[in-house]
């Protein structure tokens, strides 16, 4: 059975991250470094050292490394808590794509890597990308099978060739997590494998930067490409042909912390509707007395409530069993979904002011509604979720 009562310290430090994130990061929100592309490097240097002088940097991350060391039932805490602000999961270091590939190099990682990589990582110092995706024309997408970058090994280790299409955050960057199909030296096709690549090796170019409606992801979205880019046999991440299976080790808990911090988002967005409502008047009574808005934050309040148990479900089965493909597939389906509504039906409150800069909804609006399409768009995980339930030929789901 599932205990819902947090412990005290949980408690405690919750407490702590809510109080630092309206006190210090939610006055930075309208800094003019924040661009199209994302925060600057230094605005996102300085919300990190606001949350390493908090003593709240890394609750993800392993204590031997210096986070905090929580599972994921605290992290479900304290992600939704950072979430509250568009910069919250920057300032405790919990942000997309280096969040996942924390858990990534430390599960995967040889000593050696992580050694090398985890301490600056979280300790905010560096960034990492996590480069699969390809154009749908030319490549992998939803499915990643269709997998055509090729790393051919030679007897020095291997050379990258092929292109890739919304990479996340590749400016400023250091180090680049590469999926490609390898080749071994005998010319056999080994299957996907996982490669550290420098963002500054010879061969790797940046195309051209994106423009997206979402600017949260620091570095935000590019076309990039990789010309004889030469890695040697070190480094490479897990096994050679193993890149896909050891994807799914940072794959499955980041669509589950996605949801956390976007959980954190929706909430505000819930929190500026309700305030709203209550002192907005329209025919003689304020307007959260209207049917039609009342039911409308009644919604809201119901769509939060179930994605927090949805979350915290799959939250207790990762840290208990350590796999939870189905429940994080139905979280992250149910959770894109519904929290995009509870975003909307806030715009929706407000009116007019919803879609102005004047409060934050209209930031987290378009921040938002990618969700559904990153980490594998919905129609997908309804797809993988319909076939194990008919794999499991009409016996009960437990």
């Amino acid at each position: 059975m599932i205990d819902f009562e947090l412990p005290g310290d949980l408690i405690d430090l919750r407490d702590r991250v809510d109080g630092f994130i309206k006190e210090k990061i939610v006055p930075l929100e309208n800094d003019p470094r924040q661009t199209p592309h994302g925060p600057t490097e230094d605005l996102r240097r300085e919300l990190v050292s606001l949350g390493r002088a908090a003593g709240l940097l890394s609750p993800h991350a392993p204590r031997e490394y210096g986070g905090l060391g929580l599972d994921h039932r605290g992290m479900a805490v304290i992600f939704e808590t950072a979430g509250w602000s568009t910069f919250g999961p920057l300032a405790l270091n919990i942000q997309a794509p280096d969040e996942g590939n924390v858990n990534l190099l430390n599960v995967v990682g040889t000593p050696e890597q992580k050694a090398w990589l985890l301490p600056p990582l979280v300790r905010g110092e560096i960034r990492t990308v996590f480069t699969m995706t390809e154009t749908a024309t030319d490549g992998a997408g939803a499915d990643p099978s269709l997998l055509k970058t090729i790393a051919q090994e030679d007897a020095d280790g291997f050379l990258i060739n092929g292109r890739k299409y919304m990479i996340s955050g590749v400016p400023n960057a250091d180090i680049n997590i590469v999926m490609a199909r390898t080749i071994d030296i005998q010319g056999r096709d080994l299957g996907a494998s996982m490669f550290f690549v420098p963002i500054d090796a010879p061969g790797f170019k940046l195309d051209r930067m994106l423009e997206t409606i979402d600017t949260n992801t620091p570095g935000g979205h590019a076309e990039v490409s990789f010309d004889n880019v030469r890695v040697r046999h070190d480094a490479v991440l897990g096994q050679l042909g193993q890149g896909f299976r050891n994807a799914q080790v940072r794959l499955g808990p980041a669509r589950l912390t996605h949801c956390m911090r976007w959980l954190g988002a929706a909430n505000r967005c819930h929190a500026i509707a309700l305030e709203h409502a209550s002192r907005r008047h329209s025919f003689g009574k304020t307007i959260g007395e209207h049917q039609g808005v009342g039911f409308m934050l009644a919604d809201n309040e119901i769509d939060l409530h179930l994605c927090r148990l949805t979350i915290w479900q799959a939250a207790w089965l990762l840290d208990k069993h350590d796999q939870a493909r189905d429940e994080t597939s139905i979280s992250k389906v149910f959770c894109s979904e519904a929290l995009g509504r509870v975003v909307d039906r806030s715009m929706q409150i407000l009116g007019s002011i919803g879609i102005t800069r004047d409060t934050v909804i209209e930031r987290i609006y378009r921040d938002i509604r990618p969700f559904r399409i990153y980490d594998g768009p919905s129609e997908v995980h309804r797809h993988v979720i319909a076939r194990r339930a008919l794999g499991r030929g009409g016996a009960p789901r437990r």
